[in-house]
């Protein structure tokens, strides 16, 4: 009907469990906006509602700051807060100053992205990588698993990581970030600085790591003997929750 558009919702982590699908098509009338969306599929799931001050939306793998009008083929990403395929990259990009973003379903190879990125010039490069531990707040952890909203957040680390670059004045960096099931003592994610000198590259990796798990839209299950869990966070305060 030409007085109605169609929505494509995507649901992540603890949000998908709650609505109960990954995605599904939306119809709204001609000129609503992403309020008038959220507000709708609140009603249907109602589990949604309890969740709003702590949801952020993103619409075509952009966060949402405030309510705008949705047009007909949008894409509305429901997400959660960040808890902290074929070939190697599920997706990947490289700035033109050789800096390195990644998404992948394999094991992190952190020396050979070193070398992908040090330049003739630096004395030094950091590598931070967090991996799985056996437990959790005193429960035993059997394994990870991660899932994230692959087109944003491949961008929100790639602008993150060139404003750590420019803050701290180091030479590349690469953020490379594991996803689905990982084991006990596997990397999930793996931060490498490189600079001239040793103090700027660990300074920019901490803080690389710190804000990576604040605004990229990554979320970790953990599975325990007992049950598993959707692990919650906080958006950072660049990111405001819709509502």
């Amino acid at each position: 009907m030409l007085d109605t558009i169609t929505i494509r919702v995507l649901f992540f982590g603890q949000l998908r469990d709650a609505a109960g699908v990954r995605e599904m098509t939306w119809e709204l009338r001609k000129g609503s906006t992403s309020e008038h969306l959220q507000a709708a599929v609140e009603v249907a799931f109602p589990a949604l509602a309890k969740l709003r001050q702590s949801t952020v939306l993103a619409r075509n793998e952009e966060f949402l700051r405030e309510a705008v009008e949705l047009h007909d083929g949008d894409e509305v990403a429901f997400l959660p807060p960040v808890s902290g395929g074929s070939g190697q990259w599920l997706r990947q990009t490289t700035s033109p100053d050789g800096h390195f973003f990644a998404l992948t379903l394999d094991v992190i190879d952190a020396a050979a992205l070193a070398r992908r990125i040090l330049r003739p010039e630096d004395g030094a490069f950091v590598n931070f990588e967090g991996v799985v531990r056996n437990h959790s707040e005193g429960r035993r952890t059997r394994f990870l698993e991660y899932e994230c909203y692959e087109g944003l957040a491949l961008k929100t680390m790639a602008t993150l990581g060139e404003e750590i670059v420019r803050a701290h004045d180091v030479g590349r960096i690469a953020i490379v970030h594991r996803l689905g099931k990982l084991e006990i003592g596997e990397t999930s994610v793996s931060i490498i600085v490189t600079s001239p000198h040793r103090r700027q590259a660990f300074d920019a990796a901490l803080e690389a790591i710190d804000r990576l798990k604040r605004i990229v839209p990554i979320w970790k299950k953990e599975h325990f003997e007992d049950g598993e869990v959707w692990v919650e966070g906080n958006w950072d305060a660049s990111v405001h929750p819709a509502g």
